[in-house]
């Protein structure tokens, strides 16, 4: 049975890849029916195949697959590898992405039916997934590096889509620059681990972690710094990229400029959980570096909290959801912070439905709305739009965390897990997950209430062509609902407080907030009564009343709050004036000294001395010289005289 799994794990990663060629190299042969179906068959084979692999693993109780498949490389000893690890973390991993990846193929013929790009957009998505389940299912350092490298390269070309569109080749260079920042460090990460384990391969360098947690060197001189925690911190910094954390968060809200269901599929299953899972996946490092987890935890908190905020200013129904995966996203740091990994991993599953819910709800309200994107100007559309209504409020209660719905479970574990940590700025980092879920209530509602209810403030041109769009639209829709519900009661048990991932994880029992939550779990009715009773609930609750009398009951009153705030809101409309200061600092210095080294470099010295230079001293040279040429035989006969007597003193000197 293990080699019919290896053989599957292939066939796995090359479904997407193989459809991706086709529909991106033949498209115009095959046409856009051929596009979509050869994409979505090979998608759909991979996630068929990965529920196969997940059976195996975790119902089975089969042990990990480490397998190699191909050697690049070997050189000084060392192995470059491509291979794969799959465990019960890769199992869900792979389950996750090719779910809602499938999903999100379906819904793109509705939503691309019109866009003359249709063949390259199914063929840059299923590239995408092909780039995740390479990263997902690696077992060394190389291959994490490929797909993480992949996964950004595909991005940019998702995000620049609409390559007409100056605001979108904007965002495109932007994400592909702050990430190449996160990168620099995350590839700095990886050349110290070959620098001190001498090895990629994972199983190798977990295997030998202990013996090199007192391993310091000398970075700087005079100061020893704990080589774990350089790793660590090192590797992070590629997840602060990925993963749009503060401050390399700037480029993901920006990313809306691609097409919406190329934002799903970026939000909630691939691009930005990549740096969640590598801070999991290396929990046997992380570990034995308190520092490291400290850094971690307060950058996620600073990230949940003051993300969150930006939300609340949104007019813009898709970057109202970008800033929602922002703060989630600081959730999940502040989890893997903690080291409850587990339930860093369970928000990602549960937050990966639930996000591509709503991102493919808000594209439900676009295609409806004749590519409307300002709540502002929407309203009512409940009677319009009841599947969409319906399925953007289970989204919505999942994000929030109510009790009973899959965000709550993931949610609640975390927030109670920081409230256990004694790690340095776990307070702190307490107090932004709980006011985080007053927040996030209060745009999550805000956003639903302004668009669903209330009065309508649509056109009336847009009012009567008000309709549900078509079926690969709505299908979507609702199987996302379903996990967005189920997904957290059923898996709660197993992932926050049991055994679910095994050796995949590694905690130090010191650190086990998740070991001490679990002795007072008694199933997931009981945790539901028990939330009940805490302050998410109640804050979540009043996040959402405080939307409803502010939308709905007196919509008057944001206005004079703006008014009476306006410094506030100026603030948080600059985005803390992070974009600002990036286009001032970074790319206006980078600009200015691009300038001043054409200006002095290339003109004064290149140009004016080397070229011109040169020229003019030939040119001087030459008029002197044209002198001896005159014509006299006496001059030359002169001239030679000179020269032998020259010669003659230069050997008798000798």
């Amino acid at each position: 049975m293990t080699e019919t799994i290896q053989k599957i794990n292939i066939v796995i990663v090359l479904a997407p890849l193989l459809a991706a060629i086709i529909a991106g190299l033949f498209g115009r042969k095959i046409g856009r029916a051929g596009a979509h179906w050869v994409t979505n068959i090979g998608v759909a084979i991979s996630f068929v195949l990965s529920l196969v692999v997940y059976n195996h693993l975790v119902s089975n109780g089969a042990e990990a697959i480490n397998q190699s498949v191909y050697t690049w490389l070997i050189s000084d000893g060392i192995r470059f590898e491509i291979g794969f690890l799959i465990d019960n973390l890769t199992a869900m991993m792979m389950v996750v992405v090719t779910f809602v990846s499938l999903m999100v193929h379906i819904y793109t013929i509705g939503y691309m039916k019109d866009d003359p790009g249709y063949q390259r957009f199914f063929s840059y998505i299923s590239l995408f997934t092909f780039s995740m389940l390479m990263l997902v299912m690696a077992n060394n350092f190389l291959q994490l590096f490929f797909g993480w490298e992949a996964v950004g390269l595909v991005s940019y070309l998702l995000i620049g889509f609409w390559y007409k569109k100056e605001t979108a080749i904007y965002a495109n260079l932007k994400a592909f620059l702050v990430n190449r920042v996160g990168d620099f460090g995350f590839l700095l990460g990886i050349a110290a681990v070959l620098m001190y384990f001498n090895t990629l391969d994972y199983a190798a360098v977990f295997s030998n972690v202990e013996m090199h947690k007192d391993l310091t060197a000398s970075l700087i001189p005079g100061t020893e710094w704990n080589v774990i925690t350089v790793i660590c911190i090192l590797l992070f910094i590629g997840a602060m990229g990925k993963s749009a954390q503060v401050p390399l968060h700037v480029w993901l809200p920006d990313s809306m400029e691609g097409p919406t269901p190329i934002s799903a599929l970026i939000h909630a299953a691939t691009m930005v959980t990549a740096g969640i899972y590598m801070v999991a996946r290396m929990s046997p490092l992380y570990e034995y570096s308190e520092t490291a987890l400290s850094f971690v935890l307060v950058i996620g908190a600073i990230t949940a909290l003051f993300m969150g905020f930006l939300g609340l200013i949104q007019n813009d129904i898709k970057r109202v959801v970008a800033y929602s995966t922002l703060s989630q996203l600081g959730y999940m740091t502040v989890a893997l912070g903690a080291s409850a990994y587990a339930a860093g991993i369970f928000h990602l599953m549960t937050h990966a439905f639930f996000k591509a819910l709503l991102f493919l709800a808000a594209g439900s309200v676009i295609i409806a709305m004749h590519h409307e994107q300002d709540i502002r100007k929407m309203g009512g559309l409940k009677k319009y739009l009841p599947i969409t209504w319906i399925t953007s409020l289970i989204g919505s209660l999942a994000l929030i965390g109510a009790p009973g719905f899959a965000g709550f479970y993931s949610k609640d574990s975390i927030i109670e897990a920081v409230g256990l940590s004694n790690l340095p700025g776990s307070g702190f980092a307490y107090a932004c997950v709980l006011m985080g879920v007053f927040v996030t209530a209060l745009y999550s509602f805000r956003m639903y209430f302004l668009v669903f209810h209330g009065k309508e403030r649509m056109d009336e041109h847009t009012r009567s062509h008000l309709h549900e769009p078509s079926k690969v639209v709505t299908v979507p829709l609702i199987l996302l609902a379903i996990p967005s519900v189920l997904a957290g009661a059923v898996m709660v048990g197993d992932m926050s407080f049991g055994n679910y991932f095994g050796e995949a994880i590694f905690v130090l029992p010191q650190h086990d907030v998740l070991a001490e939550l679990a002795k007072d779990f008694d199933g997931w009715f009981s945790m539901i009564i028990h939330g009940m009773t805490m302050p998410p609930f109640w804050l979540a609750l009043g996040g959402v009343l405080t939307a409803w009398f502010l939308y709905l009951v007196k919509p008057e009153l944001p206005g004079k709050i703006k008014a009476n705030f306006n410094w506030l809101y100026t603030l948080l409309d600059n985005k803390y004036y992070a974009d600002i200061f990036n286009d001032w600092f970074f790319a206006g210095g980078t600009r200015g000294i691009g300038r001043n080294l054409w200006q002095f470099g290339d003109v004064k010295i290149i140009d004016g001395f080397m070229v011109n230079g040169t020229a003019r001293t030939i040119g001087w040279f030459s008029s002197m010289i044209r002198h001896v040429q005159s014509g006299y035989l006496y001059h030359y006969a002169f001239a030679m005289i000179f020269g032998l007597l020259l010669l003659f003193g230069l050997f008798v000197l000798d």
